[in-house]
């Protein structure tokens, strides 16, 4: 059952509470939503290229290309942090937690990695790590039609314990 929600008119001096009013019934109905079951086809719309003239890439596409109308879902980064706060040792341990988190992530919005249209990746150290996020990412990406991706060293991230980073964004299909 879709609920619409729509703001009542209020005065100008009830605006601020009235707004956030509305964004709080907004939250509470997609929080809602997250356990109902979403529309898992992959959507039509976006198409991945690698066009001539481009080096060919290693797992990833270099263009994603979205011409319909569909939902996006921005996934802030994800760190190696689970579920009880722990981080564990080593960078493979740190990309595969980082890549649960994102399914977990993705999952609370109707999406998987098949929805993924960009990943961006934050590593402290790319020549000893790329290899080893590589092989991880792949084994959870859809191989066929790879997100674009990026990926960038930093000096550090937000704790000295964690290795990597990894934000994504994904379309969905419209919710008929």
């Amino acid at each position: 059952m879709k609920t619409a929600i729509t703001p009542t008119d209020v005065s100008s001096d009830e605006s601020i509470a009235s707004r956030r009013s509305f964004v709080a019934a907004a939250v509470a109905l997609g929080v809602a939503g997250t356990t109902e079951a979403a529309d898992a086809q992959t959507p039509q719309n976006p198409r991945f290229q690698n066009p001539s003239g481009l080096s060919v890439p290693r797992g990833y596409s270099h263009v994603v290309e979205v011409t319909a109308p569909g939902r996006m879902v921005y996934i802030a980064g994800q760190t190696a942090v689970d579920a009880g706060g722990r981080v564990p040792e080593g960078f493979r341990a740190q990309a595969t937690q980082v890549f649960e988190n994102l399914r977990i992530a993705l999952a609370s919005a109707g999406a998987g990695f098949e929805h993924v249209v960009k990943l961006n990746s934050y590593l402290t150290d790319i020549p000893a790590q790329l290899p080893t996020l590589r092989e991880v990412r792949e084994s959870y990406l859809n191989k066929a039609a790879p997100p674009a991706s990026t990926t960038v060293q930093v000096s550090a991230l937000a704790d000295p314990r964690y290795l990597i980073e990894v934000e994504a964004t994904a379309i969905l299909p419209q919710r008929g």
